[in-house]
């Protein structure tokens, strides 16, 4: 099995409610600062989507895909492979929004950027404007981290009340059905 395979959040959709606990969750995991409804001083902008479609509600998130697309068509190569899943390093990420037109189960957004409590403007170029130039709020590239650095692991997965995130880990899940897989041949042949 490939050493590079990523961790990756499942989600069982039988299981969710579509309270939306997830999305809170990985906000405040993400939030600088404090984390009570008190000491919030910028809006939440959670790493994952609820999302409804006839009657079923999931999560949608980052799958952590092995082959990226946005990893591959990042012209900052702002996303990387780490050992913790497909991150973006938000300090070379240029809010071009290439990565979000490739994301194939749409879990990349662009996120607003906040500085001191307040929008950051980035500068654009636009001959129609007085001076040539306008400023519009900055956004940059946002998805699931898998909570990087977070004791405990993914928020979302710890909040969730009908425990329907699990955090996988594939090359795990790849060794248990091999040792499950050789009891179950070593009974079959302690029968024989």
């Amino acid at each position: 099995m490939h050493a590079r395979l990523s961790p990756f959040i499942l989600v069982s959709a039988s299981k969710c409610i579509g309270c939306r606990v997830c999305e809170l969750a990985c906000s405040a995991a993400h939030q600088r600062g404090g984390v009570s409804v008190g000491s919030l001083q910028v809006p939440l902008s959670p790493r994952l989507y609820l999302t409804s479609v006839n009657n079923v509600r999931v999560p949608i998130g980052c799958r952590h895909c092995e082959d990226a697309p946005c990893a591959e068509v990042c012209p900052n190569n702002a996303i990387i492979h780490t050992t913790e899943g497909v991150q973006v390093e938000e300090d070379r990420c240029v809010g071009c929004k290439t990565c979000l037109a490739v994301c194939p189960v749409g879990a990349m957004e662009m996120a607003q950027v906040w500085k001191r409590g307040k929008p950051a403007m980035r500068r654009v170029v636009d001959p129609s404007a007085p001076g040539g130039v306008r400023y519009e709020p900055a956004s940059l590239a946002s998805k699931c981290d898998l909570c990087r650095g977070r004791e405990g692991g993914p928020a979302c997965v710890d909040a969730c009340p009908e425990k329907a995130l699990t955090l996988v880990d594939p090359i795990e899940v790849k060794r248990r059905r091999n040792f499950e897989a050789a009891l179950a041949l070593s009974r079959t042949y302690e029968e024989v």
